[in-house]
């Protein structure tokens, strides 16, 4: 495997060089935030939408912001230049920094600095997934997260079992119910589309507020297409016409059986793949 170069606090290394405290409060305390930013073409993909919600998770953590802040388009592109990304995505992760020892209060800012580490990921031929075309399934799991989802924190243990859930079960991915709804999957927003209307849960703390998704609503809407938001539960998804996903790294990919039940014809539907076209498109348009 070739060697990556990585980024750690002002410093581009050879990823087996690259290390961190013990004592960073990400490793101990998951008191850390990160945005993954896809790449197209050798092109960043809705990078201010991710660079606004990251500013975001910081100060809703009170957070500090990096000095490196103005410079993270600059760091971005620069690790595409120098691992030659042509498609993939770039994971960046900033904590609240490594004090002298642990300590469940947060560090003096004056005197422990966040820290910032970005790295790349090469997945040629990203955006001709083979799942798109044929769909994935999901299960619905309780959602057993802390309350500010909102935050895209680095606190992921329930969201990787929940994957380890679906894999055990013989599905892809698996969808989190809370108070008998849908909030969204494991790393994703939840969508069903009935009688041409796109449903997705609405904004608030109990969910991620998703780049992608404020992007497809986007579009669906400039395409004159019907959009609800509002929760809806796993029995009104199962009788729905389709059913779809959306992230940075999926993009728009279609559901087409969730808890064993058929959605639909069981083939991913014409809105999904309309949908998918047209955020390919137009995010390739707006890429930095």
């Amino acid at each position: 495997m070739t060697m990556r170069t990585v980024y750690v606090n002002g410093d581009y290394l050879p990823e087996n060089e690259a290390k961190v405290s013990i004592f960073d409060r990400g490793f101990l305390m998951a008191d850390g935030v990160y945005e993954v930013t896809s790449v197209l073409g050798a092109k960043l993909i809705d990078f201010d939408g991710h660079f606004a919600r990251l500013q975001r998770s910081l100060d809703e953590l009170e957070m500090p912001h990096p000095a490196a802040l103005d410079s993270l388009l600059e760091v971005h592109r620069e690790l595409v230049r120098l691992n030659e990304i042509e498609d993939g995505m770039i994971y960046l992760q900033i904590t609240r920094g490594a004090p002298d020892d642990r300590d469940f209060a947060f560090p003096d800012p004056g005197t422990t600095a966040p820290t910032v580490v970005l790295f790349t990921q090469n997945k040629p031929g990203m955006a001709d997934s083979p799942a798109a075309k044929t769909g994935i399934k999901v299960i619905s799991i309780a959602d057993q997260r802390w309350g500010r989802r909102d935050i895209k924190t680095v606190q992921l243990l329930y969201p990787s079992m929940g994957k380890m859930m679906a894999k055990a079960a013989g599905a892809d991915d698996a969808w989190m119910v809370e108070d008998g709804v849908v909030t969204e999957g494991t790393s994703n927003n939840a969508y069903i589309v009935k009688g041409g209307t796109i449903i997705t849960r609405h904004l608030g703390n109990e969910i991620l507020h998703g780049i992608t998704r404020a992007a497809v609503l986007r579009f669906a809407r400039e395409a004159q297409m019907k959009v609800e938001e509002r929760a809806f539960s796993i029995a009104e998804a199962q009788g729905a016409d389709e059913a779809f996903i959306t992230s940075a790294s999926t993009f728009v990919m279609p559901v087409v059986e969730i808890d064993g039940t058929k959605i639909g014809s069981g083939v991913p539907g014409t809105v999904a793949a309309r949908l998918r076209d047209i955020y390919l498109d137009e995010s390739r348009k707006a890429a930095q």
